[in-house]
C-alpha cells in the first residue's frame, strides 16, 4: 500500500460492512462525495443522500451505526493478523481494470497472500464452470489451470466445488499463480470442504474478498462476486455450465466489459455442456481446448498456439469409397 489517506481507508473499510458488494447507489455517492463524507452522512442526522428512499436510507444507517463502533479499525487489525491487507482505489497495488465496473466497483479489496495483486492481475485468466461437474470437466479445468499457470498466467476462480476447485488445484500443481475471489471474508474457509485448498491458496497465491473479515456468504453474494472475477481478468473460460449457471453470468459480464469469452466444448448429450454450447453460438465467443489456445487469444502479440499436426490417416479398406449398396451386392456375389 502507499500513503493513501488513512481516513478514506477507514471509511471504505466501514462501507464494506455497511453496503452489499456492487451497490451502485453507494458507488455513485462515493464518486460524488468521497468515502468519508458518505460515512459521515450515514452516521449523522442529516437528510438522505440523493436517490435513497426513506426505507433504504434507514437500513443503511442501522448498519452504519453498527459498523461505526470501532469496527473498521478492528477489521484492519484482523486482516493484518492473518498476513493480509485492505486495498483501496489509488493504492499502487490496486488493479486498474476493476475501475471498468464503474459505480459497481468494489469499495476496497481485502487481500490475503504475499504477491502483488496488481502485478498478478496483469496476466490473468478466469476459469469457471459448474459445481456439480463431470470427471471430464474436472480434468479439462485442471489441465487448463496447470497449463496456464505453468506459462506464467494467473488462474482466477471462485474456490467453489467442481470446476473452480479443479482449476485452482491444476494451477498449484503446475507451480504457478492462482487467485481465489471469495464471497465471504478472507479469513473464512468456504466452502468448508475446500478448507485445505483455500488455506493453501492463501499461503502460495492470493485470496481476495469484497466482504470484511469474518463475514459469511449468501446466495446473492456469490452472484455479485462473479463480476469481480470477470473484471479482474483478460478473459473468461467456461469449462462446463448448464443452461442456467453462474458461470454464464461471469462470462456475459466479461463480454460487457470488453473481455474475451471462451468455452471448452463437451458431449452434446451432457446437460452440463449445454450452457457452454449456447454461449459459443453467441457472437464474440471462442472455442478453446487447451492453455496455448487460451493464451493465443488473451496474450500479447506473438504468443501463438503451436501448430497442430493432423491425426494419422486411417487405412481405408478396399472399396470404402463405393456406395454401401454396391459393396453389399459385391459381397453377396452374382445373383442366381
Amino acid at each position: 500500500m502507499t500513503g493513501h489517506d488513512e481516513g478514506d481507508r477507514l471509511a471504505r473499510a466501514a462501507l464494506t460492512r455497511i453496503a452489499e458488494p456492487g451497490d451502485e447507489l453507494v458507488g455513485g455517492w462515493l464518486r460524488t462525495y468521497g468515502a468519508r463524507e458518505v460515512v459521515d452522512a450515514l452516521t449523522g442526522e442529516g437528510a438522505p443522500l440523493d436517490g435513497a428512499s426513506e426505507r433504504r436510507w434507514s437500513g443503511l444507517r442501522i448498519r452504519a451505526r453498527r459498523a461505526e463502533e470501532g469496527q473498521p479499525e478492528a477489521d484492519l487489525e484482523r486482516v493484518r493478523a492473518v498476513g493480509g491487507r485492505f486495498l483501496c482505489p489509488g493504492d499502487a497495488e490496486w488493479p486498474a481494470q476493476l475501475d471498468d465496473l464503474a459505480d459497481a466497483r468494489p469499495f476496497g479489496i481485502w487481500v490475503r497472500g504475499e504477491p502483488s495483486l496488481r502485478f498478478w492481475a496483469l496476466r490473468s485468466v478466469a476459469v469457471v464452470g459448474s459445481r456439480a461437474c463431470t470427471d471430464y470437466g474436472a480434468h479439462v479445468a485442471a489441465v487448463l489451470g496447470s497449463g496456464l499457470a505453468g506459462r506464467g498466467w494467473t488462474v482466477v476462480s471462485g474456490g467453489a466445488y467442481g470446476i473452480d476447485g479443479a482449476a485452482h488445484r491444476g494451477a498449484l500443481a503446475g507451480g504457478g499463480p492462482t487467485a481465489c475471489v471469495l464471497a465471504c471474508g478472507v479469513d473464512v474457509a468456504y466452502p468448508p470442504g475446500h478448507g485445505a485448498l483455500i488455506r493453501r491458496i492463501g499461503e502460495e497465491g492470493l485470496l481476495l474478498a469484497e466482504l470484511p473479515p469474518g463475514d459469511h456468504p449468501t446466495r446473492s453474494r456469490f452472484v455479485l462476486r462473479n463480476r469481480v472475477i470477470a473484471a479482474l481478468t483478460r478473459g473468461t473460460v467456461v469449462v462446463e455450465a448448464a443452461l442456467r449457471s453462474g458461470a454464464l453470468v461471469t462470462a456475459r459480464s466479461a463480454r460487457r466489459m470488453g473481455r474475451l469469452v471462451m468455452g471448452t466444448p463437451g458431449p452434446v448429450t451432457s446437460s452440463l455442456s449445454a450452457g457452454v454450447h449456447g454461449l459459443l453460438r453467441e457472437e464474440e465467443s471462442f472455442v478453446v481446448t487447451d492453455a496455448p489456445e487460451v493464451i493465443e487469444l488473451v496474450g500479447d502479440m506473438g504468443e501463438l498456439a503451436p501448430a497442430r499436426a493432423s491425426p494419422p490417416a486411417r487405412v481405408r479398406p478396399p472399396g470404402a469409397g463405393r456406395p454401401v449398396a454396391d459393396r453389399l451386392r459385391a459381397a453377396r456375389g452374382p445373383a442366381p
